[in-house]
């Protein structure tokens, strides 16, 4: 083995490393989280029910893949992701209010970002999907899927609550 392989090999072991620490300290967080704020899994709990009909009838192709299918729509591609202007972010579905328009920061990921919801506003489930553990955050009222929260924010929660713009209506103060 020469010294160019083992370099490689070295970097390759430092790489996995620093890839299972950060995966472990993602799933902890998650397991924290959602202890903290988990939802039952019934549609039974939630104030505001529809038909999977009537929520079609009610929101875009859009947003009915967002908010009752977890999807996500493409970074970069909501105007509300550089919105900031006073005011605060409701459930598209339900009009819940969700964030004040004050914890809304740049995160640079191309999805509207926030440090803190209003209280009572979200609830939280563990979501196991591409081969990774997240925090999904959904609205607490219609259970609508939003997002996820990751432990890399700003102060002064250090939490960054990564939302789909499509699942948000932003109403001007």
């Amino acid at each position: 083995m020469d010294r160019r392989q083992i370099l490689q090999l070295g970097l390759g072991f430092v790489g996995t490393a620093w890839i299972f620490r950060t995966l472990f300290k993602q799933n902890q967080f998650a397991a924290a989280m959602t202890e903290e704020t988990a939802m039952k899994p019934t549609e039974e709990t939630f104030a505001v029910a529809k038909t999977e009909e009537e929520w079609r009838a009610q929101l875009s192709p859009e947003a009915y893949q967002v908010l009752r299918k977890h999807g996500t729509e493409r970074p970069r591609s909501s105007e509300l992701d550089k919105e900031y202007g006073p005011g605060r972010y409701d459930c598209a579905g339900c009009g819940q209010q969700l964030f004040a328009a004050d914890t809304k920061f740049d995160s640079g990921t191309g999805w509207p970002s926030f440090w803190q919801p209003l209280e009572g506003a979200i609830a939280t489930t563990t979501d196991k999907s591409l081969f990774m553990t997240r925090v999904e955050v959904h609205c607490s009222r219609c259970g609508g899927h939003l997002g996820h929260v990751f432990n890399d924010g700003p102060a002064p929660t250090g939490l960054r609550y990564c939302m789909n713009g499509v699942s948000l209506k932003y109403e001007k103060a």
